[in-house]
């Protein structure tokens, strides 16, 4: 039996927070321990699909603009050093009621920290972008150094950097119990192996709440829909046509132009249905909202990539109830450190998130402000 912990710091949850961390914390030389249900990447969690937004004016609060300009240094710094594609810059639309709370609180984003925000009226994006379709009392908010970020590619390139620096990765091990009171330090249990370590993150997105019962965290899982639809290369690919988000009052969906002839890809943000992480498989099309409201959003705002459904997928949002980011130390165990709820807009913190998490564990507090996404906050 292990009388010493094995491990600076042990990390729950190899997706895309965590494979961050873990790679940030090995190049550190701290002694490493990633631990994932899965093999990541993988189609289980909420970091699959190919692609995801990167926007810096940011509708879903200003705070959030500090971090994600980070994370966008990160990513750059991600591929130069990996040879990875991580980034990709198509621009980012959003379209909109000149009303709309979000694109108002976009460009207010954009006011404060001074980010370049070009304001469009409904004729003026269809006129330079001829696929979309909108009322003439629509805006839109389009930040041209925005774009996508390759999801899968990032876990790629932060797996090889944290195993290359000595990390050890033990995947298809889910974790059964963490005992924080065991004398040879934390002890993770798995169904075949305990590890001990000093410290541990718990990056377990939609099993946060699982692995750490005693804290009732306010989050909830939800299934959500996405597709992929043929659509015209001349009006809706990457060279022509901007990535997207649409708040239309309670509508609410983004996508992506035809990359590499997949076709246009759009997911919804609203919707989706409450699910056991436990039970989610790749089931698109099991509820007909799956496909149909994915079309209904084409066929009224983007008409001509309303083709032939060329693959769907489901997901998983982890909600907080108020939709913003939970890290925080364990209240009574300060040696364990958790980061979820990241409500379907996180993956674009992820290096950010990675960078934050190792300087809580070896620092004891990151360089950024994160008190905003403290749990005290439910309390």
């Amino acid at each position: 039996m292990t009388k010493e912990p094995v491990y600076d710091v042990a990390i729950v949850g190899a997706g895309t927070m965590g494979m961050a961390a873990g790679a940030f914390l090995a190049k550190q030389n701290a002694k490493t321990l990633l631990i994932d249900a899965f093999d990541p990447p993988h189609i289980n969690g909420s970091h699959h699909g190919d692609t995801r937004l990167i926007r810096h004016a940011y509708g879903e609060g200003r705070q959030y603009v500090t971090l994600v300009k980070r994370a966008q240094r990160l990513w750059e710094e991600l591929e130069q050093q990996t040879g990875y594609k991580i980034f990709e810059k198509t621009g980012v639309l959003g379209i909109g009621p000149k009303d709309s709370p979000f694109l108002q609180e976009t460009i207010a984003a954009a006011q404060k920290y001074d980010l370049p925000l070009e304001i469009l009226n409904g004729q003026e994006i269809q006129s330079r972008w001829p696929g979309f379709s909108v009322p003439d009392h629509f805006i839109g908010c389009f930040e041209a150094g925005s774009g996508i970020i390759y999801s899968e590619a990032a876990i790629r390139a932060y797996k090889e950097t944290a195993l290359k620096n000595g990390a050890n990765l033990v995947p298809n091990t889910p974790v059964r119990h963490i005992d924080v009171n065991n004398a040879n330090g934390i002890k993770i249990s798995t169904d075949h192996t305990l590890f001990y370590a000093k410290k541990v993150i718990i990056t377990a997105g939609a099993w946060a709440a699982k692995l750490l019962p005693e804290l009732s965290l306010p989050i909830q899982p939800t299934r959500k829909a996405v597709g992929w639809f043929d659509a015209p290369s001349d009006l809706f690919s990457g060279a022509k046509f901007p990535a997207f988000f649409i708040e239309d009052g309670d509508k609410k969906a983004y996508g992506f132009p035809n990359l590499n002839g997949a076709g246009l890809k759009i997911g919804k943000s609203d919707g989706g249905q409450s699910i056991d992480p436990d039970v989610h498989t790749q089931n698109f099309g099991l509820y007909e909202s799956d496909e149909g409201d994915l079309r209904h959003m084409l066929q009224t705002y983007m008409p001509e990539a309303n083709g032939t459904l060329n693959q769907g997928k489901t997901c998983l949002y982890t909600n907080s109830h108020d939709h913003d980011f939970i890290v925080d130390y364990h209240p009574d165990h300060p040696q364990v450190i958790f980061a979820c709820g990241f409500s379907g807009h996180g993956f674009k913190f992820g290096s950010a998130m990675g960078e934050v998490l190792s300087q809580m564990a070896l620092e004891g507090q990151s360089a950024f402000d994160i008190s905003s996404f403290s749990l005290k906050r439910f309390k």
